[in-house]
């Protein structure tokens, strides 16, 4: 377990004064939000005391996007905080604390299938996806000290590089603001989830570091009627920290530097179910956000290590005994990324750039064990490489009725080397033979990615107080298969799951058609219809069920399926979002200022089924696995700064299903969550928050094993918290 020295440290953002510039390059006077006597904000004029650039933006482009905005607050974890989107799924419902790291990839519009992500995660635009596996290490993110979140649904991200399949999701670091908090919260199962962070002006730059640790005795997965003895409480342990540094290097140019490490611990409720994920970042970044050519250049390295091991347990679930130990699965990402932007008329918009990014793995594991003592070894892993342009036009008709037309395009060169699998024997009469070498040819290709899309907007289609903006897209894009599905096997209880060095990159067609409404009554809808076609999607296929030996994964009990990862045919999905805000508040007269009173809901639909033959023909028409046809919030959060602050959340989750077939049904899920927090003085320092996940301890069912075992996520939580800012 991780150092019982390590600090109980926490960190919710809390408020500060927020500085602005109307042309941060020309003038050396700032303004500050203030309170008068009467608590009326005003703004007062006190000398700069930074120029941060920041990061490229194009709000431009953005305006044909489809892009959600979401607020981290009340102590959710960000993969919780993400799933408030109802069209974003992690492949599993549980969340970091007692899921499999492997198993956490995120996805958008039900392309799914796996549980490699086929939306990208980018931090202060550096690429987050695991180098070995693509899967998302939430834990690791805990301890950025964020200012927004950004979500862009559908495919076709030029910028984003390859694997975008289904949008993008953006992290983007606070700066620029003299900032420092601590929080810590305990809760049931005695848990402790603490959080600080710090950020403050140093000469004309900024920097800012951030720590989290959480930990908890955590819960017993399987479901009670189901338990024997060999099932217990799966704890876990995870830290973070985080360090940035914005340093002008002129007074157009600044040098961002970042870097932060993590360790996070888990148990999945019984023996030889441990695993360990770790990994360390760092970044330099220079960005040139003057008014005329706009640059920016990054070079970025991801260092991640894993390990696991895996027990087959009993039917009676009264014994255990070990089947494989992926004692160590070293991974390492490297990039590059430069972009331009030249001055053109202010009607158009040009971005161009090019990017490199190298990922290398291998799994090294034991298996074939007798009691606990291996009788076979297995070192398979590789390298992949894509390189890729891409431009971007973006023409705006002047005016704030008016059309925006965006067309984008980015073609890759990709390359699949240094593949092999070796494996060897441990034990008498031949330890250390070789029972296998093989070495995987190279491969490589091109594959292009494009984007076109328009919006049109206008304040009087509706009403003179109305604004109505229609907007649609047509895209396409691809994604490499990762090292984790060209090589690594996997088990999840008696089921085994085969790598498959021979598989083709997946691509992905699209279109989007949509509209954006407001009123004067700060009521928001947005509506977006979609239709993806993803060929060659990879998804583990079932091709056998045991007892028996297979390849690549040796023995598989009579309790278990056998499994490949294949290209299917395709993923065909369509369906519809909804998203609505509405501040209530407007609607009830509440004025004083500071009050807010926020309906927020969502809603996605999502019809998805696979194309297949072959191998595969059995799934032709099925839904891919874990994939809802239905999820819904709906979120009501009320707030009287400075004093009382509460709320609601109901989550919604329709059946899916656990495997390839069809056979598993996870039964409809829904959540209630709250949470309260009260300022304890009128300078904001001093707040004690109270939160419950899972308030009426609903059962939300996470898998379903063969044999019919149901793994759950969290109960019900309780946490008390507090807050203090430090001035």
């Amino acid at each position: 377990m991780l150092a019982p020295a390590l600090p109980l440290l926490a960190a919710s953002v809390m408020a500060a004064p927020a500085w602005g510039q109307a042309n941060p390059r020309e003038s050396n006077v700032c303004v500050q939000a203030i309170e008068d006597d009467e608590g009326n904000l005003i703004q007062e004029p006190v000398a700069c005391q930074i120029l941060v650039v920041g990061n490229l933006r194009s709000a431009t482009s953005e305006n044909v996007e489809n892009i959600t905005e979401i607020d981290v607050e009340n102590g959710q974890r960000l993969e919780n905080a993400l799933r408030n989107i109802p069209a974003l799924q992690q492949f599993r419902r549980s969340d970091a604390r007692s899921a499999n790291p492997t198993s956490q990839g995120v996805t958008l519009r039900g392309l799914g299938g796996n549980a490699s992500s086929r939306a990208l995660l980018f931090v202060d635009d550096v690429p987050q996806a695991d180098p070995f596996g693509g899967w998302v290490s939430w834990p690791g993110y805990d301890a950025l000290n964020l200012a927004s979140i950004r979500v862009r649904r559908g495919s076709g991200q030029v910028a984003a590089g390859p694997g975008a399949l289904a949008g993008i999701i953006e992290f983007d670091s606070l700066q620029n603001k003299k900032t420092a908090a601590v929080n810590a919260a305990y809760g049931s199962r005695n848990s402790i989830d603490a959080r600080a962070s710090i950020g403050r002006f140093v000469g004309n730059g900024y920097v800012s570091a951030s720590a989290s640790y959480a930990r908890s005795d955590g819960f017993t997965p399987v479901r009670e009627s189901q338990r024997g003895l060999v099932d217990r409480p799966a704890p876990y342990e995870q830290a973070g920290l985080a360090l940035r540094a914005v340093l002008p290097l002129s007074d157009e140019v600044d040098l961002q530097a970042s870097m932060r490490g993590f360790i996070d611990e888990r148990d999945r409720g019984f023996d030889f179910s441990n695993n360990e994920n770790s990994g360390a970042d760092a970044s330099l970044r220079i960005v040139d956000n003057s008014g005329d050519w706009q640059w920016s250049a990054l070079g970025y390295v991801q260092l991640r290590d894993f390990s696991t091991r895996f027990g087959s347990v009993a039917g009676d679930r009264n014994s255990v005994r070990l089947v494989l130990d992926q004692f160590s699965v070293p991974s390492k990402g490297l990039g590059t990324r430069f972009e331009l932007r030249p001055p053109l008329d202010e009607a158009w918009e040009l971005r161009l750039g090019g990017d490199w990014r190298r990922t290398i793995g291998e799994t090294r594991e034991n298996f074939f064990f007798n009691g606990l003592t291996p009788q076979r070894n297995r070192n398979a892993g590789g390298r992949t490489d894509t390189y890729g342009g891409f431009a971007e036009l973006t023409w705006k008709q002047p005016g704030f009725d008016g059309l925006t037309i965006t067309a984008a395009g980015r073609v890759d060169r990709w390359q699949i080397a240094n593949g092999f699998r070796r494996e060897i024997e441990l034990i008498a009469p031949f330890p250390g033979s070789i029972r296998g070498d093989d070495v995987f040819a190279d491969r490589s290709g091109t594959e292009w990615t494009a984007r076109a899309g328009f919006a049109w907007q206008s304040e009087e289609i509706l009403g003179p107080n109305d604004e109505f903006k229609l907007l649609g897209a047509i895209y396409s894009g691809w994604r490499l298969p990762t090292l984790n599905e060209l090589y690594r096997p996997f088990r999840v209880g008696a089921d085994a799951t085969a790598a498959n060095e021979l598989l083709e990159p997946e691509r992905v067609e699209g279109v989007e058609l949509g509209f954006d409404y407001g009123d004067s009554d700060d009521f928001e809808l947005s509506v977006t219809a979609f239709w993806n076609k993803l060929d060659n999607a990879i998804a583990n296929v079932t091709l056998d069920s045991g007892p028996g030996l297979f390849p690549g994964v040796g023995f598989v009990s009579g309790a278990g399926v056998y499994r490949q990862r294949q290209n299917l045919d395709a993923i065909e999905s369509k369906g519809v979002e909804v998203d609505l805000i509405y501040d209530l508040a407007y609607g009830l007269g509440m004025n004083t200022g500071y009050e807010s009173f926020v309906l927020r809901a969502g809603y996605a639909y999502v019809d998805a089924e696979v194309r297949a033959n072959g191998a595969a023909a059995a799934l032709d028409g099925l839904r891919p696995a874990q994939v809802p046809k239905h999820t819904a919030t709906v979120t009501l959060d009320y707030d009287d700064r400075p004093g009382l602050k509460a709320g609601a959340r109901l989550r919604y989750t329709g059946g899916q299903f656990e495997d390839d077939g069809n056979t598993r049904r996870l039964d409809n899920a829904l959540t209630v969550d709250g949470w309260l927090g009260y300022t304890l003085d009128g300078a904001e320092r001093w707040q004690v928050e109270f939160r419950a996940e899972n308030i009426f301890n609903n059962e939300v069912q996470a898998g379903i094993s063969s044999a019919g075992i149901v793994e759950r996520t969290y109960p019900r939580t309780i946490w008390l918290g507090l807050r203090y800012k430090i001035q």
